[in-house]
């Protein structure tokens, strides 16, 4: 089975990113790139002269950094619904919060079980429900890894707020999706696999690539830029060479980025 370690794609080069301020957009905005594809964020701030800065979220840690020259309008959006709500606890709760306080292993055995980094998976977890057990999204989807009733019942998942169901039941899925779209272990495949998470198989396979959803897009670079963000961090971590926000700021947000619009028509 393919070890997805994808390490060596974000690691690679780093340089200094010089943030000057101003003030941000008062509401979501949609910014529309040159080539079709466009980002829906929470506020923006330039770089420099030549790129600006967008926040996907309103997590100072889910940003990209695009060239000026390659935005072709923005716009402003009404506020967006929440992805996910907490959900109430089941009569099973205390048993569900002693597992959760077991999260990190869960992870950690899943990850190893299915041969899947365990920073990726904590990555998907983190933009599918922000680590919240009781997650339910506004389609249905529940848990951590936010399976559908339909998607659990196929993985024999009986319990979607269960951390130990859910995560087994995604690190499954997301295994089966890794080995049908990135059999190469690479950048291409990793957003493919991604991107079917998050909109669904049907949807890569119509479009030949990631599907030309705002949503969708936007989370393939989430996870992507959370994913390289806790490795780089583990690599300081191991050498004392900072903090994980020291980490992120010194590695480019473009990677991703670029790795979704190249994809938009694989």
């Amino acid at each position: 089975m393919q070890i997805h370690r994808l390490t060596r794609i974000y690691l690679g080069s780093t340089f200094l990113l010089a943030t000057f301020l101003c003030k941000s957009a008062d509401a979501f905005q949609r910014v529309t790139l040159r080539n079709g594809f466009s980002y829906d964020c929470a506020r923006y701030e330039p770089i420099d002269d030549s790129h600006i800065r967008l926040f996907l979220t309103t997590q100072a840690s889910d940003f990209i950094d695009l060239s000026r020259k390659s935005i072709a309008t923005i716009e402003t959006l009404p506020d967006p619904l929440p992805s996910t709500t907490p959900g109430a606890p089941g009569p099973d709760s205390g048993t569900r919060d002693r597992i959760s306080a077991n999260v990190p292993d869960l992870i950690t055995a899943a990850g190893a079980q299915h041969h899947i980094d365990a920073d990726l998976l904590a990555s998907v977890i983190r933009a599918e429900s922000g680590f919240h057990a009781n997650a339910v999204s506004r389609t249905g989807a529940r848990g951590l890894m936010q399976l559908m009733p339909g998607t659990a019942h196929q993985l024999g998942v009986d319990d979607a707020f269960r951390p130990d169901q859910n995560i087994a039941g995604g690190t499954t899925y997301l295994d089966q999706l890794l080995d049908r779209y990135d059999p190469n272990n690479d950048t291409h495949g990793l957003a493919l696999a991604l991107a079917a998470y998050n909109a669904g198989p049907a949807a890569v396979d119509r479009y030949h690539g990631i599907p030309p959803y705002a949503e969708t897009r936007a989370y393939v670079v989430r996870v992507m830029n959370e994913f390289k963000r806790r490795k780089l961090a583990l690599e300081h971590r191991a050498t004392g060479h900072g903090t994980i926000e020291h980490a992120h700021s010194q590695i480019p947000s473009a990677t991703a980025s670029l790795a979704v619009a190249s994809l938009g028509s694989h």
